[in-house]
This record gives structure tokens, sequence and C-alpha cells, in this order.
């Protein structure tokens, strides 16, 4: 009997060594401008691109969202990228392009992103491509240069780890929570060495919005990558997008993809099961995923923990400005930001405003859609206006604050409530404090000043 990670596996495998590593055959690979360097490895060597019809670039780690690049280094890699592309014959979306965005955002919403196929980015966060039931994962330099070069990758098969959620998600609770609560009960290396299956009833009532945060953070608590099986969630999703087959091919592709879900009595390596009635809004703490909590808790003292745990502790709370035994909701913000490859589809946008609306921000603060398009959809219906209403910078697309590459960070010693991935120290800007949280849980940060409970907020006020 097979699981989903099985049958992927299988179905890309060309060759596998005595060690156990198997070459796989890339369906998809993604490049931004961290590529350089392996574009600059086949230059040196005189290699091309094996297969530029399946190389996809984007401009979005460094794409500028106010105006020009904030300075020549910028600038500067952006060109690299463009040109690299080009001179391969690579199909590139960059900045004024109507399809450009955040790799993790634009691929699925372009139909590059199919249940089935294997997916490789020099990106971390690829596992966000998971959620259709396809084998992403990020990888490395050497690696990038390796599919340019060959269309292939060398790989170790990681074990499995079945992570099933039974239950109905209570209202302002969502995927960005589910993720960190499980991050938070089994540690940032609780998934380490391990492909995690995300399954049960809470699991397949989640949009694929959500779906992809679920993804996304995968790799937070230390998993190699994760998924979702498809399902016909996914099939009307990616239904008659850019790069969808069409026709009989559209047929026979839902066909095969039915086939992918692991079976009934298929055996995991690792099984964990959780309650969504348990979870609740959550925020971070700390400088790491793991660090998370409810927002109607206080503070952890590193006293009630010893040895190295208890001096990880008391290291983030210095660099986060944080004492023992405060309540969360009592933590005042200077900042806000939505956006990233995490919650910056236009779900999150719509959840955000419905806490916004009408109201004011006590803070600055940025938005930034995860494409052009979920920029555009979201001006249709008017979602700029109630962010600029309540004092929010509305602008555009790219990974924007999350990585604080582009002009666009925390300055330090400033706190900020963000939607992203990651609240490692400097992440958002040298010396940032970074709270992670859903889209809705900043929106109401944002109104209070404060760390907040977004349910009283949501009383009333639909999130669709």
């Amino acid at each position: 009997m097979m699981t989903l990670l099985d049958r992927l596996w299988e179905s890309h495998e060309i060759h596998r060594r005595a060690d156990g590593a198997s070459l796989l055959w890339v369906d998809r690979h993604l490049v931004h401008e961290g590529s350089h360097h392996a574009f600059a490895k086949l230059a040196t060597r005189g290699l091309g691109v094996a297969e530029p019809g399946l190389t996809f670039g984007v401009v979005d780690h460094y794409a500028p969202t106010r105006g020009p690049a904030a300075n020549p280094t910028i600038g500067r890699m952006i060109d690299t990228l463009m040109q690299n592309t080009q001179d391969h014959g690579i199909r590139c979306f960059g900045l004024g392009d109507p399809q450009q965005g955040i790799v993790h955002v634009i691929g699925p919403e372009l139909g590059l992103t199919l249940p089935g196929l294997s997916i490789n980015c020099g990106d971390s966060h690829t596992s966000t491509h998971g959620a259709f039931g396809a084998l992403a994962f990020g990888i490395g330099a050497t690696e990038v240069a390796h599919i340019l070069a060959t269309q292939t990758i060398w790989q170790q098969k990681p074990k499995s780890l079945r992570i099933t959620v039974s239950g109905q998600l209570a209202p302002g609770v969502g995927a960005k929570d589910l993720a960190l609560a499980w991050i938070a009960q089994l540690g940032a290396d609780g998934a380490r060495g391990h492909a995690i299956e995300y399954a049960g009833d809470t699991v397949r009532g989640l949009s694929m919005e959500g779906r992809m945060t679920l993804c996304n953070l995968s790799i937070e608590g230390g998993a190699r990558f994760g998924m979702v099986a498809p399902d016909q969630t996914t099939f009307d999703y990616v239904a008659e997008r850019p790069f969808v087959p069409k026709g009989e091919a559209w047929d026979r592709a839902v066909d095969s993809w039915q086939m992918l879900p692991s079976d009934d009595d298929a055996a995991f390596d690792r099984e964990v099961t959780l309650l969504a009635t348990d979870i609740a809004p959550i925020v971070t703490w700390g400088t790491s995923p793991e660090d998370a909590l409810p927002v109607t808790a206080t503070v952890p003292d590193p006293r009630q923990s010893t040895g190295a745990e208890a001096e990880r502790i008391e290291a983030a709370l210095d660099y986060m400005g944080l004492v023992p035994g405060r309540a969360l909701i009592e933590v005042d913000i200077d900042q806000v930001f939505i956006g990233s490859c995490t919650n910056a589809r236009i779900e999150d946008l719509r959840a955000a405003a419905a806490v916004l609306s009408g109201r004011r921000a006590q803070v600055p603060g940025l938005v930034s859609p995860g494409s052009q398009q979920v920029k555009a959809q979201a001006e249709a219906e008017g979602l700029d206006r109630i962010f600029k209403d309540a004092g929010l910078d509305w602008v555009g697309s790219g990974c924007s604050m999350c990585v604080a590459m582009n002009g666009d960070a925390v300055p330090a010693g400033r706190r900020c409530a963000s939607t992203t991935n990651r609240n490692f120290r400097g992440r958002q800007g040298r010396g940032a404090r970074t709270h992670l949280m859903s889209p809705a849980m900043v929106a109401a940060a944002a109104v209070t000043g404060h760390l907040t409970d977004v349910r009283p907020l949501l009383q009333g006020r639909s999130t669709t």
C-alpha cells in the first residue's frame, strides 16, 4: 500500500544509487534573483539550460514595492535575473509584468503548479506548492545549477509523517493558527527528516489558500516539505488557469490526479493527531516559530525550563524585549505587515479587511499583495480602499518586508505584528522584533495598537 509521498517519488525517480539517493526528474524549476550563483556556474563550465521551457523566472525577493529600486544593488540583482533568463530563453515574470508576484503565489495562480508534479526552487518555502499534491521542496545554489544543467536532482527520500486534524476550526482561527499550533507542540525540529502529509476533515475543509499556508510553514517545524492530497477543491482551483491542460488533456489529467491520494491502509513512519477545537488564535513571542502560544496566554518564564532550553528562552525574551508572566495582549506593537508567500493571497486580504473595515489603525503598516493579479482583484473588490482608509500603505507585490532585501524593513528595536513565516533575529531588519500571526490577527493588532484576540472584533462580520 502506498502513500502520496511514495507515488510522487516513484513517478519521478530515474535512478537510485547504492547509498539510497534518488535521481529525480524535475517538472517545474522556479528561479528568482538569488539564482545568479547557479547561472554563473553554468557560464564557468560552458553549459546551457537543459529544459528552458520547464524553468520560469520570477522577480520577487528584491522587487521594490514603492517605486524604483531603493539602491543600485537591488536594481542590479533584478537586472541580472532578467539578463540570465533572456540569455537562456526562459520565461521571466519581471517588474511591470501583469503576472509578476511572489514565486509561491504566482505558480499556483497561473497553473504552473499542478498535482503530481515535482517542483523545485532555490527558496525554502517551495513547500507551499505541496498543497496541490505536488512533490515540492526548496534547494541550494549548487542544486539550482544541477537542475538548470540536467533537469534532475539527487535527493534522499524522507520518512513520512501524517498530521491528521479533526473537527471544525472556530471563527477567527485559520490555517496559520493550525500551523503554528503543531509547530509549537512538536518543536522547530519536530518533523526533521520527514515529509508531512496533512489529512483529516479539518484540512479537507480548508480552501486552497489555507492549504498553501499550512504547507508553506511545514519547514518551520523541521519538515523537508508538506503535502495535501488533491481532491475536488484542488481541481476546482486549478481549472482554466493559463498553464493548465485543456479539453481532453484536462480530463486525462484529473483522472491521473485522482489516483494520487494515499491508500486507506498505507503505513506512515509517524502519526500525529490534533483536534481543531483545541486551537485558538496564536501569536509568537520569541525568535523561532515554535515560540508560539494562544494570544490569551502569558509570556513564558525561562525558570520553568532547564538547561539549554531555559537559556534559549531567556535569550529570546531579551532580544524581544519581553518579561516573563506578562499577558501577551498587553504587548504593544509599533507597526504591522500583511504580505509574504505565507499570507498575501486574496483570501488573506479579505480576512484582514473584514477586521479593518470602518476602523482606524493605531500604528503604521504595509499591505503588499502576493501578486499583481491579487492586487488587481483586491482593488476590484475595494479592499485597497479599506486598507488605505484605515491608514495603512497599499503597495506593490513582492516579498517586501518579509525578507527586508528590497527597501522594506522594520527598524531596529521596533515591534511588528506580521503575517510572515519567520521571526528569526533580524529577519525583517537588523534588530527587528517580529510576532507571527494570521492576517486577521495582524489587522486586530493594527486597530488596537497591541497584540489582540481577534475574535471579539469579528462578531457580526463576514470573513469571506
